[in-house]
């Protein structure tokens, strides 16, 4: 069994988080420059066309992902089941990491640009929801990849079957990606009709 792709697409995954990271601690510390930059008239245009992009792409790649594993799991076929569980690690990780990025980039600017986000009902509402299924992907989608990657790294050439433990985490992934794309789908919502909701700001009030 081959796992220097999947050893390729952990280098990619962690080089993408350590970028936001980079990104969350300079807008920290250079919070006045960081604002300056997401208000500047001439980027609003541009930052509108990256988000939608973005978040079009992410929720799309997100959907096909789990329709894609849902049917390769309903195959029972061994090679098209790692065929697909492969293909989709490698398009979260090189594709989907990316877009998260470029989405969070093009948000944060237009909300500069419209006002303060958590002062305003849809955009606070949509900002927490992205960041809930971002959270729900770190702490359950993440480890749980790291064990369907070990238990694949073991297996033999020869294996006529799948292990069981290995069927049932990627059936339990499937469960994780629709409780993250779920917020996702409010998101794009809120996007479009921009409902009159309470901001979050005003939620401890």
């Amino acid at each position: 069994m081959k796992t220097k792709p999947i050893v390729k697409t952990n280098y990619v995954l962690v080089a993408f988080l350590a970028i936001m990271a980079g990104m969350i601690g300079f807008a920290l510390v250079f919070q006045d420059a960081f604002i300056s930059l997401m208000k500047h008239p001439a980027l609003y245009s541009h930052a509108r066309f990256l988000h939608i992009a973005a978040v079009t792409l992410f929720f799309a790649n997100a959907v096909v992902g789990m329709l894609w594993e849902h049917r390769s799991l309903a195959s029972g076929s061994k090679e098209v089941i790692l065929h697909t569980y492969n293909t989709v690690a490698v398009l979260d990780s090189r594709l989907s990491s990316p877009l998260i990025i470029l989405s969070v980039i093009g948000g944060l600017s237009l909300s500069f640009h419209i006002g303060e986000l958590w002062q305003i009902g849809w955009l606070s509402v949509s900002f927490l929801l992205f960041l809930l299924s971002g959270f729900l992907w770190l702490v359950s989608d993440i480890p749980t990849q790291y064990k369907v990657k070990r238990i694949i790294s073991s297996l033999q050439p020869d294996d006529q079957t799948l292990p069981d433990e290995l069927i049932r985490l990627l059936r339990l992934r499937l469960w994780i990606s629709m409780a993250g794309v779920v917020p996702l789908v409010i998101v794009f919502v809120l996007m479009v009709y921009k409902p009159d909701v309470t901001a979050v700001a005003q939620w401890f009030r």
